[in-house]
């Protein structure tokens, strides 16, 4: 009788124990000030769509009257090799292009995605052709592109043969390296001297930027952003001179590249006026001197951006890259 007195006894202490286990306790909220913040995911795409989503046609502009776009083609000259602003794929993925003198192949990037809204907001159709850099700003000069949207700096000598709408991006410039590199720590163009560098042709990075440097070995000028970029993976050089964009998606694929910004210290590169620095930086669209009917039309479009917006735009750019 004991024995079954105590059975019973400890069959009843664990049917307390197992309701009391089964209550559902009160909720409460954790500590705010131990509470791990966690960011809300932005998705590119939908980021940059909102942009364009806010855009309104001007009042004031007749796109029907805008001088080279009276068939409602807008004619657009880039590298279609320069990403992120441009490049080439082979398909229409992520709202590429056709190129159309290269047959089967597609434009995309942050140009075309530009040149595009423009088309969009004024109801024009939008033509991309390849041309080699330094055959851009002739080819509106001479009425062949109505625009040249090619990640060009808003240069003295370059609004000397074109003119230019803009800004739509600003871009600081840096130094690119390898986490190998000697120079991978520079805090300065200083502690880059006597290092092998090249830039682009054509640009201010190669003309103006990378003689700055002390004692530095010049290589030739590359044709293109890519093989630039190859100089330095391929280990012809020690550092490469571009731009942010440039930058930031060159490092995406290749997690071995360093991005050195210098911006905002005395170490960076130095420009006489904080007015030839803007020119500098600032990227602008051109189209043929005179044409102020399409100069306005741009600016009108991009007048309703901002720093923000382009950054949200080139994110998404950067985003749908290709290998390539």
């Amino acid at each position: 009788m004991r024995k079954f007195l105590a059975m019973m006894l400890a069959l009843v202490m664990v049917f307390t124990l197992a309701a009391c286990g089964s209550e559902t306790e009160p909720q409460t909220s954790a500590d705010p000030d131990t509470e791990e913040s966690v960011e809300p995911t932005v998705n590119p795409q939908e980021a940059a769509q909102a942009v364009i989503d806010s855009l309104v046609v001007p009042e004031d502009i007749d796109p029907a009257a805008v001088q080279g776009v009276e068939d409602g083609v807008l004619t657009v000259a880039m590298e279609c090799a320069y990403a992120p602003y441009n490049w080439t794929q082979m398909d229409d993925s992520n709202g590429a292009v056709e190129i159309s003198n290269a047959s089967g192949s597609y434009a995309n990037g942050y140009d075309v995605m530009m040149a595009q809204i423009i088309c969009d907001v004024y109801g024009w159709d939008l033509e991309i052709v390849s041309s080699a850099w330094d055959s851009l700003a002739p080819g509106v000069q001479s009425g062949l592109y109505d625009a040249n949207i090619a990640g060009q700096s808003m240069t003295a000598d370059r609004l000397a043969q074109v003119d230019m709408a803009g800004p739509y991006y600003y871009a600081d410039i840096v130094i690119v390296t390898t986490k190998d590199s000697e120079y991978a720590n520079a805090q300065s163009i200083a502690d880059l001297a006597g290092g092998t560098a090249t830039a682009q042709s054509g640009t201010i990075w190669y003309d103006s930027c990378l003689p700055q440097i002390p004692d530095v070995n010049l290589l030739a000028p590359a044709e293109t952003a890519p093989s630039m970029i190859m100089s330095l993976t391929t280990g012809q050089c020690d550092y490469i001179c571009t731009d942010v964009p440039t930058a930031t998606a060159a490092a995406q694929k290749d997690d071995n590249l360093v991005i050195l910004n210098f911006a905002g210290t005395d170490g960076d590169f130095q420009f006489s006026t904080e007015e030839e620095r803007a020119e500098n930086v600032n990227i602008g669209i051109s189209v043929q001197k005179g044409n102020e009917t399409l100069l306005n039309a741009m600016n009108a479009v991009l007048n309703q951006m901002d720093r923000d917006d382009f950054n949200t735009i080139m994110n998404y750019a950067i985003s749908v890259q290709p290998e390539i």
